[in-house]
């Protein structure tokens, strides 16, 4: 481990938001051109677009329970070259489908392929750092990751004027080869031989009962899971609400933009405030504020048409400013018990707040048709409940068991 006080090396912060933010230009650059794609490949169906969206979250929770147990026993870096080079044959799956159907199997293949570098960063920085100080790097490195979503559907849209949808899937495999070749010159192996674990098919299960000895790490797995679906479904919607029920197709890239600011100036602040409140703390009250927000939006509109844009976008960003206190830190929490088996214990946190996130998603979003009410019910429900678990928790003992 790195000692606690070390200053963070700024090409390492860069480099692990890089293998993260592949995630984000996957998901993000595309949203402009969904309606574009529905068309190319004969589906009409908005509703039916979102599994362009949530699909890829398939991919990235099934892929970890792969790539994740293979690292600890092979090394990190050999899995992220294998996960770029799924990536790579799922772009061209993509650009060549003809139908939704090939369409959702590249995606998923895609997902599955950035799950290596997603998954992976998390376990080298664990390697590295520990405690409130890997929280803080976490957000250090989220707050670049951030960076993607802010610029991605811009991105996308110029990409998609000058030289149609393709163009933005072409400009993946760019970057994720840029970002492979940077990852081989400078990134040094961070799991130590001494550390390596033999690969057994018992490998997975050994894991999986490490990982379930710590109460803190499963409830807190459980929590990102339904507060990543909860986000999930405005990020699979939201082409459907900022350009058919707002009208607002040429401004939808600046107003998902502003919003992910939101989410990034948050994840920076969080970055300098951890090692004074610490993550717990930070956390709980930012959990607190996100459940109030989306209940106050619930209650005021509760059978109401939809309100203004300003006001729409005034709630999702306090909404938002709230995520980057929770995301990262829920992470850090759940990973801190577990730093001897960090890499399947990455990927059995991201499996399974992914596959929970999906459902979540799936069901919310078919309700999010006429109106932006469903979402923040969403919203509202998915908070409570993780707001429920994060409390029982961190209940004294004597208290929990009297509760039981």
């Amino acid at each position: 481990m790195e000692k606690l006080n070390q200053k963070p090396n700024f090409e390492f912060v860069a480099m692990m938001a890089a293998l993260m933010s592949i995630v984000a230009l996957a998901i993000d650059a595309i949203l402009p051109a969904i309606s574009n794609i529905g068309a190319a490949i004969n589906s009409t169906d908005s509703t039916d677009h979102q599994l362009l969206v949530t699909m890829i979250f398939l991919g990235l929770g099934v892929g970890q329970l792969f790539f994740g147990p293979i690292s600890d026993s092979f090394g990190r870096k050999p899995v992220v070259y294998m996960g770029f080079s799924i990536f790579l044959v799922a772009s061209v799956i993509c650009l060549m489908a003809p139908s939704l159907e090939v369409m959702v199997v590249g995606r998923i293949l895609q997902g599955i392929g950035l799950s290596a570098p997603r998954t992976i960063s998390i376990s080298i920085i664990r390697d590295t750092y520990e405690g409130d100080y890997m929280a803080k790097i976490m957000s250090f490195v989220t707050a670049f990751f951030i960076l993607v979503p802010v610029v991605a559907p811009a991105i996308g849209k110029l990409i998609l004027d000058a030289t149609g949808w393709q163009g933005i899937f072409y400009v993946q495999m760019f970057f994720v080869l840029v970002v492979a070749f940077w990852f081989w010159k400078r990134q040094q192996e961070t799991l130590h031989p001494e550390y390596k674990i033999p690969f057994t098919r018992h490998v997975f299960i050994d894991g999986v009962k490490e990982f379930v000895k710590y109460r803190e790490t499963v409830a807190f797995t459980l929590i990102s899971g339904l507060v990543t679906g909860a986000f999930l479904v405005y990020l699979s919607s939201a082409q459907h609400i900022f350009e058919d029920q707002y009208a607002l197709k040429e401004v939808f890239p600046y107003i998902f933009a502003g919003l992910a600011v939101s989410i990034g100036l948050s994840t920076f602040m969080n970055g300098t405030l951890v090692m004074r409140f610490g993550m717990r703390k930070l956390s709980l009250m930012a959990t607190i504020v996100f459940c109030m927000v989306a209940l106050t939006y619930s209650f005021l509109f509760l059978n109401s048409p939809n309100p203004s844009i300003y006001v729409l976008v005034g709630f999702l960003s306090v909404q938002f400013f709230c995520l980057g206190f929770m995301w990262g830190n829920f992470r850090s929490i759940a990973m801190e018990p577990i730093g001897h088996i960090a890499g399947i214990g990455a990927a059995i946190n991201g499996f399974v707040s992914t596959v929970l996130s999906i459902p979540i998603a799936t069901f919310i979003g078919d309700f999010v048709k006429d109106s932006v009410w469903p979402l923040f019910a969403g919203l509202a429900i998915c908070g409570m409940v993780a707001l429920a678990l994060f409390l029982l928790t961190h209940l004294p003992k004597r208290k929990r068991i009297a509760a039981s």
